[in-house]
């Protein structure tokens, strides 16, 4: 029997109201907001990064550059070809060596122009990580991931790689060129791959580790068995080479010994140092944990291909490769760093090495939303904006521990300025650097060479009979020899002096430094740990020395202790 419509809606049960809920029509790009916004926030770390690097010290203080400049160099300020294929810190330095001369070079010695190659190179990889997320994920979970990638690779837990253009240029090529080695072979151009880890092992021994996990994206891939057995051999080709090749003895901070439990700690903090900032053992806890969802991801990935075909593990393939290669950079610092009496301290405590964290991080986050696609994206949104600023706070308190560390370190300019030999051995900068700078008219050896000091220069006279006696408070910690490193504190009325001069007993200007570094031992009245600090450095040879500091125009001479 047919049955009418107002039978049927009769013998319907009725809904309350409230029960109802009325369709919500969608409208095109109605939430075209949230990718935007995610995008947006997304240029912020690399905007802070960029603003530190520009704001960078001119001048390199590190003794790696001039350790690298001095090799490649020769006293005429030409490049040595033979020494670019030497090792440094006993591992392959070619392209980095070649990038310090060029700075040395065309751009005089410019530590910014270092500091801002590596955040371009941090802000390429970034582009390299999400150009491996697929777009079908949809553009809020990609975007999403593209956010944490950069919080996680620019985060100011990483400011050491982009205040001192050494540490980065030293690092970044080959981490970088490790990244797109993979990426090109995820998306099948095995060639290229191979060309981009072998640009990679040229920069840094970073780059070791790509070539297994290169292996293992063809193999998860279904590629070719030869590909897949060529990489495995190319990357025994190069270790091996490498070990015969480099300086005899142990690895620079390496230990002999066993240690399986301190090696073990290195790899944990490698792989956990993003989320702590002076205490080594959390380093180790996060790490460790990073560490077991890595294995269970690979190990899921391996079982699944050798149970089957390739279909089900290539989507996620070069992520896998790029876990395996966060592995591996933790495995070789343990190799090479065990010495400190921190379990993984050396490594959980210094800041460059959180890169290794923010690798394993980023792969860990892509292959979660790669294999939970029902995840509402709202839900990767948010957990990756949490993620994302949770480490870049943590991190504020690494990048202000860096920028104290270095700031002593900017009495290198005057030492080098002035060929302070016996200071230059005490910075540990190799003092037959100086020719090459010289010719090569890298800075301090520049016009923008200064003390700092208003118009007063190496050179300028001071009337000493208007300066008092001394400071309010302040001493001379070491004696005031001309080309020793000399050091001490300074408060004028409770602040801090704005520069040091040292001069002779004409007034002439012999020497300068840099002021405002903390002084926690200083338990003086009114500036207890202030920056009240100072250090300088003056000719050799000069004699009947004191030191001048100034603050509001005047000067003021400090005591020898």
């Amino acid at each position: 029997m047919e049955v009418s419509q107002e039978q049927a809606a009769a013998r319907t049960p009725r809904r309350a109201a409230w029960l109802v809920v009325p369709r919500r029509r969608t409208y095109p790009g109605a939430r075209s907001w949230v990718p935007v916004a995610l995008g947006l926030l997304a240029l912020a770390p690399i905007a802070l990064a960029a603003v530190q690097a520009l704001r960078a010290s001119r001048g390199h203080f590190l003794l790696d550059y001039w350790h690298v400049l001095a090799k490649t160099t020769s006293d005429d300020g030409t490049l040595s070809f033979g020494a670019l294929f030497s090792y440094h810190l006993d591992q392959p330095f070619a392209m980095p060596s070649v990038l310090f001369w060029l700075d040395a070079k065309v751009l005089g010695g410019d530590n910014r122009a270092l500091t801002v190659l590596t955040v371009l190179l941090l802000c390429a990889t970034v582009l390299m990580l999400r150009a491996m997320v697929p777009a079908s994920v949809g553009r809020v979970k990609r975007t999403s991931l593209t956010l944490l990638f950069a919080f996680l690779l620019l985060s100011s837990h990483l400011g050491e790689l982009w205040l001192q253009g050494t540490n980065g240029v030293s690092w970044v090529p080959a981490l970088s060129l490790s990244v797109l080695a993979l990426l090109f072979v995820h998306r099948g151009r095995f060639w290229s791959a191979c060309v981009a880890a072998v640009l990679a092992c040229a920069c840094f021994g970073v780059a070791f580790p790509v070539w297994p996990a290169l292996a293992l994206v063809c193999w998860l891939a279904g590629e070719r068995t030869w590909r897949v057995v060529g990489l495995l051999v190319a990357g025994v080709v190069v270790l091996g080479s490498w070990w015969v090749t480099k300086p005899a003895g142990p690895q620079s901070l390496a230990t002999t010994a066993l240690d399986p439990d301190g090696r073990l700690a290195v790899v944990g903090a490698a792989l956990g140092s993003l989320w702590t900032v002076d205490v080594a053992e959390i380093a180790v806890i996060a790490g460790g944990a990073a560490g077991a969802v890595a294995l269970l991801a690979i190990g899921t990935s391996i079982r699944r291909r050798a149970g089957g075909s390739a279909e089900s593990t290539r989507p996620d393939a070069g992520w896998i490769g790029l876990l395996a290669y966060s592995l591996g950079l933790a495995l070789l610092l343990a190799l090479g760093r065990t010495t400190s009496a921190v379990p993984g301290g050396n490594v959980a405590l210094i800041s460059r090495y959180a890169i290794v964290t923010a690798l394993c991080t980023s792969a860990v986050a892509a292959i979660l939303v790669l294999r939970r696609p029902a995840w509402p994206a709202r839900y990767v949104a948010v957990g990756a904006v949490a993620v994302a600023l949770a480490t870049h706070a943590i991190g504020g308190g690494k990048l202000a521990a860096a920028e104290r560390n270095y700031a002593p370190l900017e009495v290198v300019a005057v030492a080098l300025r002035v060929n302070a030999v016996e200071a230059l051995t005490a910075l540990q900068i190799q003092p037959d650097v100086v020719p090459a700078a010289r010719a090569l008219g890298a800075y301090p050896f520049t016009d923008e060479f200064t003390l700092g000091c208003g118009s007063y220069e190496l050179g300028s006279s001071i009337d000493l009979g208007g300066v008092p006696a001394q400071a309010s408070q302040g001493v001379v910690d070491t004696p005031v020899t001309g080309g020793a490193l000399l050091s001490g504190w300074a408060s004028i009325q409770g602040a801090a002096a704005e520069c040091v001069l040292v001069v002779d007993a004409t007034g002439t200007v012999r020497g300068g430094g840099v002021v405002g570094l903390p002084r926690p031992d200083v338990q003086a009245p009114g500036v207890a740990g202030g920056p009240v600090g100072w250090r300088a450095v003056a000719e050799p040879g000069a004699a009947a020395l004191q030191v001048l500091v100034r603050r509001d125009g005047s000067f003021y001479s400090l005591p020898t202790s």
